[in-house]
C-alpha cells in the first residue's frame, strides 16, 4: 500500500472515529432543535447555540475522543458560556490534557473568554507551571478578565518571561491597568513586531482611560464649584 494511501485511509478512520464519539451529543442536540450533521457546524454556521451549552458542558468531561473534546472546546469559547460550569471544567481538563498540547492551547482560549475570579488562582497556578508550555499563552490572556486588582501585579511580573511578554501585554490592555505604563513602554522597541503592536495598543488604551478620568475629575471640582 502506497504512503498517499494510508494517510487517507488513516484519515477516514479517524472521521469515522469522530462521528462514531460525536452521535450521543448529536442526539441530544437534535432533542432541542439543534439538527447538525458535525459539532463544529455549531460555530462554524451562523447559527445561536446557547441552548446547546449545558449539553455541551455534560459532555465535555465525559468525551475521551480527543479530537471531539476539542470540538466541545472550541463551541464553550463564546460569551454564552460565562457564568456557568465552563470555567472550572474547561480548567480540569487543561490539567487531565497532558498530552496534547492543541487541545490544552484550545482550552486556555476558551478560558480566555469564559474565565472569571473563581478560577483566578487555578490559572495563576497553571502558568506557573513551565511544563504547560506554549498552552500557557491564552491562559496569561485570561487574567485580563479577572476583577481582582492585584492581578495586575502578576501580569506585569510575566512581562520579564519572553515566552509570555506578548499575551501578559493583550491582558494589562483588557484590565487598562495604568500601573504597568511605564513597564509597557519599553516592548515598543520589541524584536517582535506583534508584541510592539501590542504595546502601543496597551498604551493607547491606558492613556485614554487616565484621559477620561482626568476629564470626569475636571467636571466634578467644577461641578461642586
Amino acid at each position: 500500500m502506497q504512503p498517499q494511501t494510508q494517510d487517507e485511509e488513516r484519515r477516514q478512520q479517524r472521521i469515522a472515529a469522530n462521528m462514531e464519539a460525536s452521535k450521543p451529543i448529536l442526539s441530544e442536540l437534535s432533542q432541542v432543535g439543534l439538527d447538525i450533521k458535525w459539532l463544529d457546524d455549531l460555530y462554524n454556521k451562523p447559527y445561536d447555540y446557547r441552548i446547546a451549552i449545558p449539553i455541551l458542558l455534560r459532555w465535555l468531561p465525559r468525551v475521551e475522543n480527543p479530537d471531539v473534546k476539542e470540538v466541545i472546546v472550541r463551541a464553550l469559547s463564546v460569551p454564552w458560556a460565562r457564568h456557568t460550569e465552563a470555567p472550572a471544567l474547561l480548567v480540569e481538563e487543561f490539567r487531565r490534557s497532558e498530552g496534547d498540547s492543541g487541545l490544552k492551547w484550545a482550552i486556555g482560549n476558551a478560558l480566555s473568554v469564559v474565565a472569571d475570579d473563581d478560577v483566578l488562582s487555578d490559572i495563576i497556578g497553571l502558568i506557573k507551571d513551565p511544563t504547560h508550555g506554549k498552552a500557557r499563552e491564552m491562559l496569561v490572556v485570561a487574567l485580563g478578565n479577572m476583577k481582582t486588582p492585584d492581578v495586575k501585579y502578576f501580569l506585569i511580573e510575566l512581562l520579564d518571561k519572553e515566552d509570555l511578554v506578548g499575551h501578559a501585554i493583550v491582558a494589562l490592555r483588557k484590565l487598562k491597568a495604568k500601573e504597568a505604563r511605564p513597564a509597557i513602554e519599553r516592548f515598543l522597541t520589541h524584536p517582535k513586531s506583534w508584541v510592539r503592536r501590542e504595546a502601543k495598543k496597551a498604551l493607547a488604551r491606558i492613556d485614554k482611560m487616565s484621559e477620561k478620568e482626568a476629564s470626569s475629575k475636571g467636571k466634578n471640582v467644577f461641578t461642586q464649584k
